[in-house]
This record gives C-alpha cells, sequence and structure tokens, in this order.
C-alpha cells in the first residue's frame, strides 16, 4: 500500500506541473504501481505458513487444499487489493483524473488485483520454500501478469478518451473467472510440491 501510494505521489513530482501529461501517463502508472505494489506483497502469501509448519497442518484439514488456497489468495486481496481500491479517488485527484475516468480506474482495480493474486498464488506457491524466491517469483509471475496489465491500462485509455470500455472490462473479468476457478488447483499442487 505504501508502495503504491509512494509511485503515484512521485510521478506528479518528477513530471512537473503539467495536468494534460499527466493526465495521459496516469493509466499506466497505476496499473504497473498496482502490479508492483501486489508482488511485493504476495511474496509472503505462504512462507510464513511454511515456515511455522501450519501448512502441514492445513493440509490435513478435511477442507480441499484448493478452498484453503482460495480463501487465503481472497483474504490476501482483502488486506492488499481492497485499500488500493479505496485510495483510487486520492489517486485519481493526484494525477488529474475526471469522475469517469476514476469510476474505470476502480473497476479495473477491483478485476484487476485479485486476477493478479490468482495468477501469482502458483509461482508463489513453487517459491515458498526457497530463501531469496523474490527474483525467481518475479520471473515466474510477471509474463502471467501482462494480459491484466494491457486489458486495465487499455481500459483506463479508452476511458480517458471517452471510448467504450466494455470489451476490456469483460476481458479482465474473464481473466479473474478464469484464474480464479483454475489457480486455486495449480496452487494446491505447488503446495504439495514444496512441501515434500
Amino acid at each position: 500500500l505504501w508502495f503504491f501510494l509512494m509511485v503515484i505521489t512521485l510521478f506528479p513530482l518528477s513530471v512537473g506541473p503539467q495536468p494534460q501529461l499527466l493526465a495521459r501517463i496516469a493509466p499506466g502508472i497505476i496499473q504497473v504501481a498496482a502490479l508492483l505494489a501486489s508482488l511485493l506483497a504476495l511474496e509472503r502469501l505462504f512462507r510464513d505458513d511454511l515456515q511455522d509448519g501450519s501448512l502441514e497442518q492445513l493440509m490435513l484439514l478435511p477442507v480441499p487444499l484448493p478452498a484453503v488456497v482460495l480463501a487465503k489468495v481472497l483474504a490476501h486481496w482483502a488486506v492488499t487489493g481492497l485499500p488500493l481500491i479505496m485510495l483510487s479517488p486520492l489517486v485519481a485527484l493526484l494525477l488529474g483524473m475526471d469522475v469517469y475516468g476514476w469510476k474505470i480506474m476502480a473497476l479495473t482495480l477491483l478485476l484487476g488485483t485479485p486476477a493478479l493474486g490468482f495468477l501469482a498464488a502458483p509461482g508463489v506457491a513453487l517459491t515458498a520454500g526457497l530463501r531469496r524466491g523474490g527474483v525467481l517469483l518475479g520471473i515466474l509471475v510477471l509474463p502471467l501478469s501482462v494480459p491484466v496489465l494491457i486489458f486495465a491500462t487499455a481500459a483506463m485509455d479508452a476511458a480517458s478518451m471517452h471510448l467504450p470500455v466494455d470489451g476490456y472490462l469483460a476481458v479482465l473479468g474473464a481473466l479473474l473467472a478464469g484464474s480464479a476457478t483454475l489457480s486455486p488447483f495449480a496452487t494446491a499442487a505447488a503446495l504439495r510440491i514444496s512441501t515434500q
């Protein structure tokens, strides 16, 4: 959250008092900052559970492991992604966006941040047992997050030009639905590999 705020705050200071330029580059700034902030927070999604032994206890529960993974990713999103959405009015004000642009930004963050969490969860599970898995996590996760970044930025660009954004939002929704459906199973398999 603080990383996201610092990046968003530093861009207007570095670009200078040019509201047209800030409004033009705002979609890219916001989406890249959200991506990097979520990657920083995701690194510890399963690592602490693996180190203190609670991950093995979660695997012994009568609940299927994919359901546990789904709950952990959603809880992590509620702690990290939801505050980004709540800060979106402040971000829109800092970057000189209009109300329609802010609404689309909030929608792209609402669809994109949980999708990023679900897409990154298998990589986080694979690197949970490594001492310095952050670099490997970035290599694994960044290519998977490019579609979310592209369509969220395109939706915000289209909104800034008052063009239709429904198609971009539909693709983001499909990415979220697909990743929320498949990721818990892939993550559960990766967690089983990491604990062996």
